[in-house]
């Protein structure tokens, strides 16, 4: 029998709207901003929420990350 890896997604929510998303697959989390440039693959969620936090402008407030 085969165990099947189910994907988890986070969308960050700015004041505007989506800003990113964070996928989880395998034992990676990938940032990607809403324009869909990818911008990498991280070891954990935390490091991932701070690696998309980190390509927002400069004063935005962090996002609200919801997993969908």
């Amino acid at each position: 029998m085969t165990t099947a890896q189910m994907d988890m997604l986070w969308l960050a929510y700015g004041k505007a709207g989506i800003v990113g998303t964070i996928r989880h697959t395998d034992d990676i989390y990938r940032v990607t901003m809403s324009d869909r440039r990818e911008v990498g693959d991280y070891p954990s969620i935390e490091v991932a929420k701070n690696a998309l936090m980190s390509h927002l402008k400069a004063g935005t407030p962090r996002p609200d990350f919801r997993r969908a």
